[in-house]
Formats: C-alpha cells, sequence, structure tokens
C-alpha cells in the first residue's frame, strides 16, 4: 500500500510540474552565501567540463569560503576567487586551457573564468555578469550562469578594489549543501 501510495504521489508531482521545467542537477548546481542572500548558478560540464571540474574541487575544499570579491565595476561585472584580495592569487592547482564556446555569450548573470593576458591561464578567479558584454564571447571561458538570486549580486559593494569588500560566505556544490 505505501509502494503504491508513493508511486501515486511520484506521478502526482510529475504531472502538475511546468511544461518544460527540468528537475535542477544538484551535482552541477553552486552555491554562494552572500551578505544578503543566496545565489543559486546553473554550471555548464558539457561546455566547460575542466573548469566547472575545477569550480566544484575549489568548492569542496572550502577554498572559496571567506574570499573577497576584489574587482567589483557596476554595470559590467563582479570578480572573486583570489585568496590574497589582491586579483594577483589563486589556487596551488596546474592553470588550466582555455574552453571558449560559440553556443554561450556573456550576458547578465553570466560565470566566466577570470585570466591573464594567456588565455590558457584561468585557475580559481571568476567573474559574474551585470550586464551583457559581447567583446568577451570567445576571449573568456563560460562556466555557468546565475539562476537564482541575482539581486544579491547587484548588491555587492563597488569598487577596484571596494574599501570593504563583500565577499563569499559559503560556496558549495548543492549536492554536497547541508538543508
Amino acid at each position: 500500500m505505501l509502494k503504491t501510495l508513493t508511486l501515486l504521489a511520484g506521478l502526482i508531482l510529475a504531472m502538475t510540474a511546468p511544461a518544460g521545467a527540468k528537475a535542477a542537477d544538484l551535482e552541477n548546481t553552486l552555491y554562494i552565501d552572500l551578505k544578503d542572500g543566496r545565489v543559486t548558478v546553473e554550471m555548464f560540464p558539457d561546455v566547460a567540463p575542466k573548469h566547472v571540474a575545477r569550480i566544484k574541487e575549489l568548492a569542496r575544499e572550502g577554498f572559496y569560503d571567506g574570499v573577497v570579491f576584489h574587482r567589483v565595476i557596476p554595470g559590467f561585472m563582479a570578480q572573486t576567487g583570489d585568496p590574497t584580495g589582491t586579483g594577483t592569487g589563486g589556487s596551488d592547482k596546474p592553470d588550466l586551457k582555455a574552453e571558449f564556446s560559440r553556443d554561450k555569450s556573456f550576458e547578465r548573470g553570466t560565470m566566466g573564468m577570470a585570466r591573464t593576458a594567456n588565455p590558457n591561464s584561468a585557475n580559481a578567479q571568476f567573474f559574474i555578469m551585470f550586464a551583457p558584454a559581447p567583446h568577451l564571447n570567445g576571449e573568456y571561458t563560460i562556466w555557468g550562469k546565475v539562476v537564482d538570486g541575482m539581486q544579491y549580486v547587484d548588491n555587492i559593494t563597488p569598487g577596484e578594489p571596494p574599501r570593504n569588500p563583500d565577499k563569499m560566505i559559503k560556496v558549495q556544490v548543492a549536492a554536497d549543501a547541508e538543508k
């Protein structure tokens, strides 16, 4: 009886889901907790598999917890991922080869990997777009997009660097998240 009820409940949920809705892939969803709330990011392992793997690896190590946004340009982007807060640091892991995509573009909420002038120098730093920036297309690796909480990104303190920078309180892969 319990088995039948469970099956019936599942069927009802499936039938009442909005058309075109897809279940969240928790292994490829990232939570970034900011001072004002949680930002949810859909990661693109099909577009940038090595970059997504690196973000997940560093998140699982707690690397990003407490790291500040060291470069925040209103109308452009907010950059983070440098534990030194200077914009010159990264992780102890090797740099990544660029994974540019023709299928994705830099729009509001796009997550891109920061790098030096060398396209194959992305390591740990990333940025979140406040607005479209088509001039970045094909120049920086896109690894995800904010799907919820962009209003919290909009509240990040601006500056290069900000006088009192905001930080990522906690960053975690949704599959690992504490409820």
